[in-house]
């Protein structure tokens, strides 16, 4: 059964919205998509209700007007800029001794009782990082094990209470319903980490418009995150300054003959604001010199703040570069002499069926990472927004409901009620009898052999 799923990311430059179909293999297709310059937000924080609405529904009616779908709920981003991050412990024990998603949901809520949430945040997400099951740490997934105890270490992300309420405002003045929340850098790095990154540690540095973050991932979750005002905006205001020419000739200077390393010895004639008459000859050193002290400047803040998380040596593949700061011109050389020693890559978004040219950019990774997020690229066992444990189990009690799938590398699952069993594919264990004197050894041997596995 296909699903369909509406991705708004509400950005400090654009607002951009993306329709998409994923079908009961988890696979995804894009429909269609809208861009609007965005209004009533500055660095990442909405500061005017009906402007942010007008361009949200404008970016939503042109993506339903390319895919001829009238979808009204949606999968929203929500800027760093809102959040706070902590970290809590939840201990629980298991009294019939085997591990199911109540057991997990109930470790997974204790952690959340047991964290000091400021009174002025709302829950976000909460994201398991270990379990710890009896004396066994590091354990990756401890459905259907056997024990008496489990912890749980989780990373919780809170945001203000008032500024989720503006974003559901500017949601629903927009005619539009609220499905799921979600944090823009976790849905960009989502959409721009393999597995490989994953499992060894990486760290996620989405350098956007007004707004730039890093976070880190390490096996099951977001380890650490945390938050620049800061990006290529600023740049242009910067040149924009330095020149005394208007914004939007900067923001043409930046893209065509910005550098960070090369140096050229050209000359640039540029228009004075408001002077219509005259122009200005400037050297493009002067905006080589602007962009690398501005940029330096952002990575040295996000370099102090990988150092604070004290996960420098987890991060085993190093560093994910994404954003549309990204396409400055060797961003990737310039940020590895500020990361000495770390591997640097820069990323685009996961390349979707039916992705538009205009999607695969950098600067679309946090609507593309909705999108991945929604069709369950979520961390496993995570409590989202609606308070619900987000997981792809389905609940097992005695040997009768155990089943062997032929297909073990299927694509996750959305949600148990979106996928038509195929019992062609799998096969069922019965309660096994009681063993008699008249049935034969082999038979004995077999069936004390199941009982071991399962």
């Amino acid at each position: 059964m296909s699903k369909t799923i509406l991705a708004i990311d509400i950005g400090s430059i654009i607002t951009k919205a993306v329709i998409a179909e994923v079908d009961e293999f988890g696979d995804i297709k894009v429909l269609g998509h809208g861009f609007e310059k965005s209004q009533g937000v500055k660095k990442g924080i909405i500061t005017n209700i009906d402007l942010a609405s007008k361009s949200i529904r404008k970016a939503v009616s042109d993506a339903r007007r390319i895919a001829g779908n009238n979808i009204h709920s949606a999968v929203v981003s929500i800027s760093s800029a809102y959040t706070k991050s902590l970290n809590s412990i939840g201990i629980v024990n298991i009294p019939k001794k085997d591990i199911t998603i109540k057991e997990i949901n109930r470790v997974m809520e204790t952690a959340l009782y047991n964290a000091d949430i400021p009174k002025d945040y709302d829950v976000l997400h909460v994201l398991p990082y270990n379990f710890k099951v009896d004396d066994q740490t590091n354990i990756e997934d401890p459905f259907n094990m056997n024990a008496s105890r489990m912890e749980v270490e989780a990373h919780i992300i809170v945001a203000q209470k008032s500024s989720l309420s503006n974003l559901k405002k500017a949601i629903i003045s927009a005619g539009l319903e609220i499905e799921s929340i979600v944090l823009d850098s976790y849905a960009s790095a989502i959409a721009t980490m393999s597995e490989d990154e994953r499992k060894l540690g990486v760290a996620v540095l989405d350098l956007g418009g007004q707004t730039s973050s890093i976070t880190i991932l390490r096996g099951n979750s977001i380890r650490y995150n945390n938050f620049v005002p800061a990006g290529s905006d600023h740049i242009t205001n910067d040149i924009s300054i330095a020149l005394h020419t208007p914004l939007n000739v900067a923001e043409k200077v930046k893209k065509e003959f910005g550098d960070l390393i090369e140096v050229s010895d050209n000359d640039i004639e540029l228009p004075i604001i408001g002077d219509n008459t005259n122009t200005n000859i400037i050297p493009l050193k002067v905006v080589h010199d602007v962009m690398v002290a501005r940029v330096e400047e952002l990575l040295f803040i996000l370099a102090k703040y990988l150092d604070k998380s004290e996960l420098r040596d987890r991060i085993g593949s190093g560093i994910i570069l994404t954003g549309g700061l990204t396409k400055l011109k060797h961003i990737r050389e310039f940020a590895q002499s500020i990361f000495p020693g770390v591997s640097v890559r820069v990323a685009n978004p996961t390349v979707l069926k039916g992705l538009f040219d205009e999607l695969k950019d950098p600067s679309n990774s946090t609507v593309i990472g909705l999108l991945l997020y929604k069709s369950g690229m979520n961390t496993q066992y995570e409590i989202d927004n609606n308070k619900q444990l987000l997981h792809n189990k389905e609940e097992q009690e005695g040997l009768s409901n155990i089943r062997l799938h032929a297909n073990q590398n299927s694509t996750p699952q959305i949600d148990d009620s979106s996928v038509e069993e195929n019992r062609d594919d799998e096969i069922l264990f019965k309660p096994l009898p009681g063993l008699n004197e008249n049935e034969s050894s082999v038979t004995a041997k077999i069936k004390n052999w199941i009982k071991q596995l399962f």
